[in-house]
């Protein structure tokens, strides 16, 4: 597996940062309270900082199971590392400033801000689809279970990037008609099915990593994992039928 260690160390200081900020600013919640959901809290750069940092970490892990060239897996994770601070950043600046980070128009720099965001999240889309075509175009490498693993992490992840933009086109939709209130609670209906099948590019390989510790045969591991697979799809359909309702 080609492995470039400079980038591979960077993306793990970055991401751990960007974990240790939505600590930070959980202990902040902690203190100055406030409501903890809304368009202005501190839940967003908490929860923002965590999962990034956290997805910034599995990517840069996962994507060593890729058959892509090393230069390229390079380049793309320092452009990925890049936009994360850039989201992570952007939205705890307008938690600090007491403004809404996404959907927010009210002025010329807001709008600048959020228009940041909107393509910082684009970007994001385009890198993670490459990365989830190189997935498919060929098997991934690694112990029993890791190929179907990363496969499907990455086919669920899709889900969570296509989820992402809904909540951003409606929300836009809404707010340049004139409903900018509405369009700050238009998202809710999707993030559960975002925020669960976001990270199953983690937790699926790191299943068929963590069984490849052990004695078990090659069948049985690829038998739990399938489970597994099976398991996060059924969380995943579960939280898809649950935006349909409620949208």
């Amino acid at each position: 597996m080609d492995d470039p260690r400079p980038v591979e160390r960077l993306c793990h200081a970055i991401g751990l940062l960007l974990v240790v900020s939505g600590l930070v600013h959980l202990a902040v919640f902690a203190v100055d309270g406030g409501p903890w959901y809304g368009p202005v809290s501190w839940r967003k750069p908490v929860t923002f900082g965590l999962s990034f940092g956290v997805t910034l970490i599995a990517i840069t892990w996962v994507t060593a199971y890729l058959r892509i060239g090393a230069r390229l897996r390079a380049g793309l994770l320092a452009v990925f590392a890049a936009d994360c601070v850039v989201e992570v950043g952007g939205i705890t600046l307008q938690a600090w400033r007491r403004v809404p980070s996404h959907l927010d128009m009210e002025t010329p720099f807001d709008t600048a801000v959020s228009m940041t965001l909107a393509v910082g999240g684009a970007v994001l889309v385009l890198l993670l689809t490459v990365f989830a075509v190189a997935a498919f175009r060929h098997r991934p490498t690694g112990p029993a279970g890791m190929a179907p693993a990363v496969r499907s992490g990455f086919a669920v992840l899709l889900v969570a990037l296509a989820s992402g933009a809904a909540m951003i086109a409606r929300g836009v939709v809404l707010t340049r008609t004139g409903h900018q209130e509405a369009a700050y609670y238009s998202t809710a209906p999707l993030k559960p099915l975002h925020g669960v099948s976001l990270h199953a590019v983690l937790v699926l390989p790191a299943l068929a990593w963590l069984l490849s510790r052990t004695s078990w045969s090659e069948r049985s591991r690829r038998r739990v994992v399938a489970a597994g697979i099976g398991c996060y799809a059924a969380a995943v359909t579960a939280a898809g039928v649950w935006a349909v309702l409620t949208y």
